[in-house]
């Protein structure tokens, strides 16, 4: 068993576990423990890692963070306040814990400033959004190929740290398609289709020829991209709005990682390995909506070569995120 490094790893302050966004369709019992175990940075989360072979986790901002906050210096304060508050908790354990920046991306400029603050002040070792802001009102969306989001990814580039792109529930005038199957939203399929989609904007609009060195990590087995890039890639060689340097797979392969959040499937880590490569794989849980010891036995016991499992459980993020 090699020892881990977890990065999707979720955590809310005691006094925010009650103003989670609840969940309707899940059992009561596993939304307690879900915020029981979001609010514990303590000795509860501490022997879960210990006992599932996890050295270090990655901390980020549980539920929306702030991109569903339509005040625009509001959103700048909570992301400063959340941040300083994880860096409080990353310093009383930091032989175990590393943070992820939450940003107010509604001003691209601030979110710039907020991620450089956090990165040479307090260490941290980039950010995670979590999906499109909001901008106006929940129904209106900014997501981050737009032309105004260009000088913040100048920005990360510099700073050489990663974008972790997560989830985010559809926007509510998007919900026709779920109405009598409600179970579909969030990580069983809607999270995957609107984080691919977005994700996919980023390589169209040609992001990574202006920002080359630009670093985007998405999780649950890289949110069926490396199932559908081929697909894709056939298709949009015939549009003629994209222009594009590379094929979308070599940007996938060469600016992105993919993680195995919440995802434990051999079948789906072999084709992810084999589209993106060992060297941008890496381990997550998706704590506390899955279980470390999930995770931690799966990967293990499946049927890939030592050699990238130890990439897989450590060597990839202690380069990446200089740990």
């Amino acid at each position: 068993m090699h020892r881990k490094i977890a990065i999707e790893e979720h955590y809310v302050l005691p006094s925010m576990k009650d103003q989670m966004p609840t969940t309707p369709f899940w059992h009561d019992d596993y939304s307690r423990d879900v915020r029981e175990r979001m609010a514990d940075t303590g000795e509860v989360r501490i022997r879960e890692m210990d006992e599932a072979g996890v050295e270090r986790m990655v901390l980020s901002l549980g539920g929306t963070g702030v991109q569903d906050e339509l005040d625009v210096d509001r959103a700048v304060q909570r992301a400063r306040a959340s941040n300083d508050a994880l860096a409080a908790i990353v310093a009383g354990r930091p032989d175990r814990y590393s943070a992820f920046a939450t940003l107010p991306m509604q001003d691209p400029e601030a979110a710039a400033v907020e991620l450089e603050r956090t990165v040479r002040d307090h260490g941290f070792k980039g950010a995670l959004v979590n999906g499109y802001t909001s901008i106006g009102s929940l129904d209106t969306p900014a997501y981050y190929d737009e032309p105004r989001f260009l000088p913040f990814w100048q920005r990360l580039e510099a700073l050489n740290v990663p974008f972790y792109l997560h989830p985010r529930n559809p926007l509510p005038n998007q919900m026709r398609v779920y109405e009598g199957r409600r179970e579909l939203i969030g990580a069983a399929w809607s999270f995957a289709v609107d984080t691919g989609t977005h994700a996919l904007r980023l390589i169209t609009s040609g992001l990574f020829d202006r920002c080359p060195r630009a670093t985007v990590v998405i999780g649950h087995m890289g949110e069926l991209l490396p199932f559908a890039i081929s697909r894709l890639e056939a298709r949009v060689r015939h549009a003629k709005a994209v222009k594009l340097e590379k094929k979308p797979s070599d940007y996938l392969r060469t600016n992105f990682y993919a993680t195995t959040s919440g995802n434990f499937h051999t079948p789906s880590l072999v084709a992810t390995i084999e589209q993106m490569g060992a060297d941008r794989v890496m381990f997550a849980v998706d704590y506390p909506f899955e279980r470390l010891q999930d995770g931690s036995s799966w990967l293990d016991t499946a049927a890939i070569s030592d050699a990238d499992r130890l990439k897989i459980s450590q060597t990839n993020a202690k380069r990446l995120l200089g740990l």
